[in-house]
C-alpha cells in the first residue's frame, strides 16, 4: 500500500466520513455495478442510488445518468467498476462534482509493475481531496447503515453495534461475512492497494463511530508504522480494542546484517514489537481472529487474568487448566465460602476446585445448576467459563443442554460478571443459541483454545490501556542510504563510553608493545585483533582471554599477526553473573529497535530475547528484561544476583547513544557482563552510514 503517511486533512476526513456512512450512492459500470445495486437493496439501504452509464438507459430498474456531472447531487459515496484506464477519468469527474469518497474496484494498478504504478499515481492525483478505497479491492460493507459498495454476495446482516474489520484480502473479507459464529460485523472494508486512504485513516474514521465496539485488522504488510502508531494510541485512549491478523512476507527490503541483533529482530519480530507497544492483540489464524473480536465486542478489555471454569467433565477441566497456563491465565483456588457452598450443592462425591468438574449429578436440574453457576460468577474473578457442547439438532434430542444454558443465563442475570459459554468445537454452539447468549451479555466462544487466546488478548489490551499515558507515538524513519561501514572495536567503545557505557580498562597497541601494555594493566588480560573488517573476532581467531603473562601475550599477538597490525589489550572482567546481548539496529520501515537477551555464545542457540521499538522508557526496558528466561539468573537464582540498576543504566546508555547518532545502522554489545556490582560491555560492534564512519584509531 502506498497511501500518504501523514494524517489526512480535515476536509478529506469529512469526505471519508461521508463515504463510510452515505446518504446517497452513485454506481459506475455495467453488470458489476448492477450487482452493487442489488446488494445495497438487500442490506436495506434507504437512500437514493444513482447508476451512471454512458449508453444504458437503466440498471436494476433505476434510470442511468450519463456522467457524474449529470447527477442530481454530489454523492456521498461512489462505487466505480469500469476498466482501469477509464477509472482515472471517472474519479476526476467525481472529485470535481464534490463527491465524498469512491471505491475503485478495477485491478491493474501498482500491483502490476511500473506501468500500473504510473497509472495509480494518476488515480491519486485525480482523487484530489476525496477519500478513495482501492484500487484493486472488492469494496465496503456497512451493516450499521445498510450500505453495500460491494459487487458480490455477502453473508452479513444489519446490526445496531458491532466490530469493524479492515482487510488487505478481499476474499478473506468476503469469507468473514459468511461466518456462523454470532460475530456482529458492523463494517467491512477491503483495502486493496490503499493508494489514497490507508489503514491509519480508516481506523481513525471507524473510531469516530460510537457504534464500533472493536476493530480487526488483517494486514499483509505495514507501510505506515508512524501512522499506525498514532492511531493505535488513539484507540487505546478511546477504549476500543484492536486485533491484528498479520500474514505475508516482509516487504521491508533486504538488509545486509552482520550483527547478532539483526538476526534476532527480523521484520516479523518488529511487527510483534509494534503491536505489543500499541496494545494491539496479534493472532495467527482466522478462527482466533473471529473469536477474539467476538469476546472483545461482548466484554472489552479485562483488568486481570484470573478465570474460573466449570464443566461436567474432568477431561475438559484438565484441558482448560493446561491451555490456560500456556497463555499466562490463572485459575486461582476458589474462596473458602464458595468451596463450602459448592460442596453443599454438589455433594461429597464432587471434588470442588478451579477448574470445576461439577459432574452429572445436577445435570438437567435447572435450580441446582443455576445455584452452582451463581456461586462461581459471584467470586468476582476476571472471567468465567462454562464449557458445554450442544448436540446436533438433525440427529439428536436436546433437553438438559438447553437447561444448562438457561441456568448459566439465570446466574448471569442474578450476579453479572464477564462470562463465556465455551464449546470445544466451533460447531458446538448453534448460531441461534450464540445470538441469544450474546444478546444477554455472555460471549458464545467456539473452541477452547481460541477462547483462552481471546481472554489473554483482552488481558494484554487492558494492561496497555492502563499504561497508555506513558506511551509515545513512533516517528517516521528518516529516508536515506543504508550503505554502511564498520567502526573498529576501540573506536566503538570510546564512543559508547562517552555516552555513559562502562567498558573494560584497555590500551590500543601494536604487537611489539602488547606484552608491556598487558603488564601495565595487570593480569589476567584479554587480547583482541582490531580491524574494521572483523565483525565476529572469535570465529576468526581474533580473541584470546585469560592471558596471565607477557609470554602468553607475545605468543598470542604473533598468532594474530595475519589478521591485523593493531591489538586491543584489556583488563579481564571477572565475577560474571550473566552475559547479555544489547543491540540496536535502524530499520528503514520501523526506525530504531532495541533488542536485549541472553548474550555470549548462547545468542542464536538459546534465542532468549525481547525487542522494543524506540523510544522506550526505563520501565519498559526493565519489563522486557524481566520477561527473559535468563531473568532468574539476574535476580539471584541459586547464587548472587546482578546489579540490575547498573544493567538498566548500561542499556539506557546504549539507547541514548543510538538515538543521538543519526548515522547509526546497527550496534551490538555482546556480551554485556552483568556483575554483582556493575555492568561492563566487553565487546562492541558499531556500523554507521557514510564513508566518514570508517574510522579507526592508530595504536600507541
Amino acid at each position: 500500500m502506498s497511501a500518504d503517511t501523514k494524517p489526512i486533512s480535515p476536509s478529506r476526513q469529512e469526505n471519508l466520513r461521508r463515504m463510510l456512512t452515505p446518504r446517497h450512492i452513485a454506481v459506475f459500470g455495467g453488470d458489476t455495478a448492477a450487482e452493487a445495486i442489488r446488494q445495497c437493496r438487500r442490506v436495506g439501504f434507504a437512500g437514493p442510488i444513482w447508476p451512471v452509464h454512458p449508453t444504458r438507459s437503466a440498471l436494476e430498474g433505476l434510470p442511468c445518468y450519463r456522467s457524474a456531472a449529470e447527477l442530481p447531487d454530489a454523492p456521498d459515496a461512489a462505487f466505480v467498476a469500469v476498466p482501469r484506464e477509464a477509472t482515472v477519468d471517472v474519479v476526476a469527474d467525481l472529485a470535481a462534482r464534490g463527491t465524498g469518497g469512491v471505491v475503485c474496484h478495477a485491478a491493474g494498478f501498482a500491483e502490476h509493475g511500473s506501468g500500473g504504478a504510473s497509472l495509480q499515481q494518476s488515480l491519486v492525483d485525480a482523487a484530489a481531496d476525496m477519500a478513495l478505497v482501492g484500487p484493486n479491492c472488492i469494496g465496503i460493507l456497512n451493516y450499521l447503515d445498510g450500505a453495500a459498495l460491494w459487487p458480490d454476495q455477502h453473508g452479513g446482516q444489519r446490526v445496531d453495534r458491532g466490530v469493524a474489520v479492515l482487510t488487505q484480502s478481499g476474499n478473506i473479507g468476503q469469507n468473514l461475512t459468511m461466518q456462523r459464529r454470532s460475530l456482529p460485523l458492523a463494517q467491512l472494508i477491503t483495502l486493496g492497494n490503499g493508494a489514497v486512504t490507508g489503514v491509519a485513516d480508516l481506523v481513525e474514521a471507524v473510531l469516530a463511530d460510537p457504534r464500533i465496539t472493536a476493530i480487526g485488522l488483517h494486514l499483509e504488510g505495514i507501510d505506515d508504522v508512524a501512522g499506525l502508531s498514532r492511531i493505535g494510541l488513539r484507540a487505546l485512549r478511546a477504549g476500543v480494542p484492536v486485533v491484528v491478523l498479520k500474514s505475508g512476507t516482509s516487504e521491508l527490503g533486504a538488509r545486509t546484517s552482520l550483527s547478532h541483533t539483526s538476526s534476532l529482530s527480523g521484520s516479523d519480530v518488529l511487527c510483534d514489537a509494534l503491536f505489543r507497544r500499541l496494545g494491539m492483540a496479534r493472532v495467527h489464524n482466522v478462527d482466533t481472529f473471529v473469536e477474539t473480536l467476538k469476546f472483545l465486542h461482548a466484554h472489552g478489555a479485562l483488568p486481570g487474568s484470573r478465570i474460573t471454569s466449570a464443566s461436567c467433565s474432568g477431561g475438559e477441566a484438565a484441558l482448560v487448566a493446561d491451555l490456560a497456563e500456556r497463555r499466562g491465565l490463572e485459575l486461582p483456588p476458589l474462596p473458602a465460602h464458595t468451596e463450602t457452598r459448592l460442596r453443599q450443592l454438589l455433594g461429597e462425591r464432587v471434588a470442588v476446585a478451579n477448574p470445576l468438574d461439577y459432574h452429572t449429578y445436577i445435570w438437567g436440574d435447572l435450580a441446582a445448576q443455576t445455584a452452582c453457576f451463581t456461586e462461581l460468577l459471584a467470586t468476582g474473578l476476571d472471567c468465567h467459563l462454562l464449557l458445554v457442547d450442544f448436540p446436533r439438532d438433525d440427529r439428536c434430542v436436546d433437553g438438559p443442554w438447553t437447561t444448562t444454558a438457561d441456568a448459566f443465563l439465570a446466574a448471569h442475570r442474578a450476579v453479572g460478571g464477564t462470562a463465556c459459554a465455551v464449546s470445544s468445537l466451533p460447531e458446538g454452539i448453534p448460531e441461534h443459541l450464540g445470538e441469544r447468549l450474546l444478546d444477554s451479555g455472555i460471549a458464545p466462544m467456539q473452541g477452547i483454545g481460541d477462547c483462552l487466546e481471546a481472554i489473554a488478548a483482552a488481558v494484554q489490551i487492558g494492561a496497555a490501556q492502563r499504561r497508555v499515558e506513558s506511551l509515545t507515538p513512533l516517528e517516521a524513519p528518516t529516508a536515506g542510504t543504508y550503505e554502511h561501514h564498520q567502526l573498529d572495536e576501540h573506536v566503538g567503545k570510546r564512543e559508547l563510553a562517552a555516552a555513559g557505557l562502562t567498558v573494560p580498562e584497555g590500551v590500543l597497541t601494536t604487537s611489539h608493545e602488547a606484552p608491556e601494555a598487558a603488564a601495565g594493566l595487570g593480569f589476567p588480560v584479554v587480547v583482541k585483533a582490531v580491524s574494521t573488517d572483523l565483525a565476529h573476532k572469535s570465529e576468526a581467531g581474533g580473541v584470546r582471554v585469560g592471558l596471565t603473562s607477557r609470554e602468553q601475550v607475545r605468543s598470542t599477538v604473533a598468532e594474530m599477526d595475519s589478521l591485523t597490525d593493531a591489538f586491543l589489550v584489556e583488563r579481564m572482567v571477572q565475577g560474571t553473573v550473566a552475559e547479555l546481548l544489547v543491540g540496536v539496529h535502524r530499520d528503514p520501515q520501523f526506525g530504531l529497535a532495541l533488542t536485549i537477551g541472553a548474550g555470549g555464545v548462547l545468542v542464536e542457540l538459546v534465542r532468549d530475547s525481547a525487542t522494543l521499538l524506540l523510544p522506550a522508557t526505563r520501565d519498559q526496558i526493565e519489563e522486557a528484561l524481566r520477561g527473559l528466561r535468563i531473568w532468574p539468573l539476574l535476580a539471584g537464582f541459586r547464587g548472587p544476583g546482578a546489579d540490575v540498576p547498573a544493567v538498566l543504566d548500561a542499556i539506557t546508555a546504549v539507547v541514548d547513544y543510538a538515538r543521538g547518532e543519526e548515522r547509526l545502522v546497527e550496534l551490538d554489545v555482546n556480551p554485556l557482563l552483568a556483575l554483582p556490582n556493575a555492568a561492563v560491555a566487553v565487546d562492541v560492534l558499531v556500523r554507521k552510514t557514510g564513508a566518514a564512519a570508517n574510522v579507526r584509531c592508530e595504536p600507541i
